[in-house]
């Protein structure tokens, strides 16, 4: 069967019926969206080149940026080693070769954990002792075939750098010879277990792992981990809060305790004087409903009855695994603030894809006044006037994301386009062989790459890895909107060995649909982060680099 017949089939057969399909992230006012015509039309037209938002101030010695990077790569028992080279000028070089050995400290420290694990196992004697031994190794592997082996090194930290690199900036694990051994299976076994349909019931929490201190849960916190919480109420307390300080600490993820408060003070919601603040909130909440007032009964009006039905429909599609969101008055609330959103911004109105971008300040703002476990919580319980500030707070908070985006959601969506064809060209320059094999296969990167940038990663990854996520986009200059690409370029290569193994459209086009991230948590997108920073830092300055 021929490419081209291979691809069509492929879009009859799918476009329906996989999750957050490309024809389905366009709004009521927005045409159907053909990926094959589409596709064409740009190869065909001129290529728009990559946009370099304002250049972010370079570090001049690698001590500023060992002090801006350290806590992100959880540098830890490396600073000796790593402050010695503190009388280097920074270059390039030197950010590669830091990354690529923090990273690989990573994995070390890893192995050497799960071995002292393996050694203070009890002894048994006796052969029933030994025999029951047995079995729960045989147990033990299962599990981690199940959970995808989430202490492996593999799993943990695929970016390794490796003397025949074939000149890409970045390598993963897997591109090693695929053997036999224990996670090699597991991660065969996740995948595809992932890429059947209809999907498996969650065995983790989709909000949050408990392995995952900062996201939600209240597992006992580490030294490190209670230092750094008091850091952060330490600036938060003072009267003016100074963000540039606030930004270099978020970075490499915010306490649960404070990210609240954080989101709102990085977003620009809440000004850094903390006096002004209370008066603030009280004035945009009241804003806010304000417009609940004078819009929200208009939504049955014949103008806006496209707009109010397509968010009606959109609204249970939002995070269906997760209970929270499928309670009728969590449903009310979305409803409100997307319509109100999409009424005062007649340029894009509401464009699928958009009503994901509620749920992660949601459930922050939700984390304010409970304690425990938000998945299963009946939102019902809060008193009115908590659950109030949460919608608005999220309305304004969104609305400040999307405004750094806003040509996203336009007619024809001229910032997605641009953003996919930068990350083509810049996967093009860090690792060829993923770029070849796809174009091998006619693999159009907005075929895939257009819900990576509409829904900013949301359905490629848990939610709870979502909003680790975003702790860092706020804390980026120009995050959502410009480091993002580089975190889609690092995700995409961080999946090299599965897309080389795949040998024809359909099964890349299943893969890059249906990524085994359903185990991820704070690990994985702490190094997913690390690289996507080492990249931009490569490539964020020299714009000329995306081409040959």
């Amino acid at each position: 069967m021929s490419s081209d017949g291979s691809k069509k089939q492929f879009w009859k057969r799918n476009a329906a019926k996989v999750p957050g399909s490309i024809q389905h992230v366009y709004g009521a006012q927005h045409p159907p969206f053909d990926p094959l015509l589409h596709a064409n039309l740009i190869k065909a037209g001129s290529k728009p080149s990559p946009s370099t938002p304002g250049k972010p101030k370079k570090a001049t010695t690698f001590q500023e940026f060992e002090s801006i990077t350290s806590d992100a790569w959880d540098v830890g028992d490396d600073d000796d080693e790593l402050l010695a080279m503190a009388a280097q000028n920074l270059n390039i070089e030197v950010v590669m070769e830091t990354a690529n050995k923090v990273i690989e400290n990573h994995s070390k420290l890893q192995e050497r954990q799960k071995l002292d694990d393996t050694t203070e196992s009890p002894q048994r004697g006796d052969d029933d002792t030994q025999e029951v031994e047995d079995e729960e190794e045989e147990d033990d592997e299962d599990d981690r075939v199940e959970e995808g082996d989430l202490t492996s090194p593999e799993v943990l930290f695929p970016f390794q750098s490796s003397p025949d690199t074939e000149g890409r900036l970045v390598k993963s694990h897997s591109e090693a010879p695929i053997g036999s051994s224990k996670e090699t299976a597991g991660e065969h076994a996740a995948l595809y277990r992932q890429r059947s349909l209809p999907h498996r019931p969650p065995v983790i929490p989709l909000v949050a792992r408990m392995a995952d201190q900062n996201t939600s849960g209240t597992p006992a916190m580490t030294e490190r981990e209670a230092s750094r919480l008091d850091k952060f109420k330490q600036l938060l307390a003072g009267p003016n809060t100074d963000l540039e300080e606030l930004r270099k600490l978020s970075w490499s993820g915010i306490p649960r305790q404070v990210r609240p408060i954080t989101w709102k003070l990085l977003s620009g919601y809440l000004p850094a004087n903390a006096e002004r603040r209370d008066n603030v909130l009280q004035r945009k909440r009241q804003e806010y409903f304000g417009f609940i007032q004078q819009y929200y009964d208009s939504r049955n009006d014949e103008h806006h009855q496209d707009t109010y039905r397509q968010i009606h429909i959109d609204i249970p599609r939002t995070n269906p695994l997760i209970p929270l969101f499928q309670q009728a008055s969590v449903q009310e609330i979305f409803e409100r603030i997307l319509f109100i959103w999409a009424i005062r911004h007649p340029a894009s109105g509401y464009v699928q894809g958009i009503n994901d971008l509620v749920t992660p300040f949601f459930v922050v703002y939700v984390f304010e006044y409970i304690e425990e476990e938000v998945e299963n919580f009946d939102v019902s319980s809060l008193q009115e006037e908590a659950l109030r500030n949460i919608e608005a707070d999220s309305f304004w908070c969104m609305s400040k994301l999307l405004d750094g985006i806003q040509d996203n959601y336009t007619f024809a969506q001229p910032g997605i386009q641009r953003k996919v064809k930068a990350l083509e060209e810049l996967v093009s320059r860090i690792d060829e062989s993923v770029h070849h094999h796809m174009q091998h296969y006619e693999v159009e990167y907005l075929q895939f790459a257009f819900r990576w940038m509409n829904n900013l990663l949301m359905r490629e990854l848990p939610l709870r890895c979502t909003i680790r996520l975003w702790d860092t986009y706020q804390a980026e200059p120009e995050g959502f909107s410009h480091f993002h690409l580089y975190v889609c370029a690092a995700f995409l290569v961080r999946w090299r060995k599965e897309i080389l193994e795949e040998r024809d459209f359909q099964g890349l086009m299943i893969l890059l649909q249906n990524l085994p991230t359903m185990h991820w948590g704070n690990e994985e997108v702490s190094v997913l982060l690390a690289e996507a920073y080492r990249l931009k830092f490569a490539f964020a300055d020299a714009p000329n680099h995306y081409k040959r």
